[in-house]
């Protein structure tokens, strides 16, 4: 991979706040700077930068990625600057009229991405990119890791492409054009690995983390869940639509706990609040919905 160019941050103003990340816009304009938190290994770092340059190299709209960077504490990537750019998680809580244009497009977005097929030789199949924290981490008990491994063998690995943390967060908008961002986890295998996220988010989220991370409310969310699925599977009835978030409980589980034990780095103990609800949705029993 190649080396870290040195940059100061305080060339730089923050322009937004992640999961494990802060980006920055260079005061000049000439590139946005995604840097990872610190004490989180380069190794995050350069598979995101080097995915994010894969997909851009295949044609799909996302910033172009342009270098590795430090600030001698952090590592990150520069990617080319989106100009007035706005998540469409952000217009939705500045514009409500807005969630069902949005909702709709971004399905019709996401089924053009999964009409994609995957280069395997440069993309990994998602089973493999969650089996080795569901082999290894502390945070999952013998038991639960068994189950856990032989539901993730059952799924099938289609050559669809994914985003791997689809959601509306992750897709921005200069107001013509359309990026998708935050590539790190970008993959191939069945839709439903990209669908069944939004599932979890929108029954699951607390509404602080719902406000945190989408500046939306919860009761918000799920009416983009439920016009999302239907749309995108051309659903009907509650009952369809029921019948098909329990087909993707085993998807919300494996990423449900793969995002778990990375955010931990595969230490500590199981977390028994956690576990109860991974065998209840592995048992098609999720609480509180069916």
């Amino acid at each position: 991979m190649n080396q870290y160019q040195q940059i100061n941050l305080e060339d730089y103003i923050q322009s937004g706040e992640g999961g494990q990340a802060l980006t920055y816009i260079r005061k000049d304009g000439s590139a946005m700077a995604k840097m990872f938190q610190f004490g989180l290994g380069s190794d995050t770092v350069e598979r995101e930068f080097r995915i994010s340059r894969a997909v851009y190299e295949a044609g799909i709209p996302c910033p172009r990625p342009i270098r590795l960077v430090t600030d001698g504490k952090c590592f990150g990537a520069e990617y080319e600057v989106v100009a007035n750019k706005r998540s469409y998680t952000r217009i939705i809580s500045q514009e409500p009229e807005q969630l069902e244009t949005l909702t709709l497009k971004f399905a019709r977005l996401g089924k053009q991405l999964h009409a994609v097929p995957a280069n395997t030789e440069v993309f990994p199949d998602m089973k493999e990119v969650i089996r080795p924290w569901i082999e290894k981490s502390a945070c999952i008990s013998e038991t639960l890791r068994g189950r856990l491994l032989g539901t993730l063998d059952s799924i099938p690995s289609p050559r669809t492409c994914l985003h791997g943390d689809f959601h509306i967060g992750n897709i921005i908008t200069d107001g013509e054009k359309d990026y998708w961002i935050d590539l790190g986890d970008f993959a191939y295998g069945a839709p439903e690995w990209d669908l069944s996220m939004n599932f979890y988010l929108a029954y699951y989220l607390s509404p602080e983390n719902m406000e945190k991370l989408f500046h939306l409310d919860p009761a918000t969310f799920r009416r983009h869940w439920a016009l999302l699925v239907k749309s995108y599977y051309g659903i009907q009835t509650q009952e369809e639509q029921r019948s098909c978030e329990k087909g993707m409980l085993k998807y919300s589980t494996l990423k449900l706990m793969y995002n778990f034990c990375k955010r931990h780095n595969g230490q500590g103990e199981p977390s028994p609040q956690l576990e109860g609800l991974a065998n209840a949705f592995l048992t098609g029993m999720a609480p509180g919905i069916f």
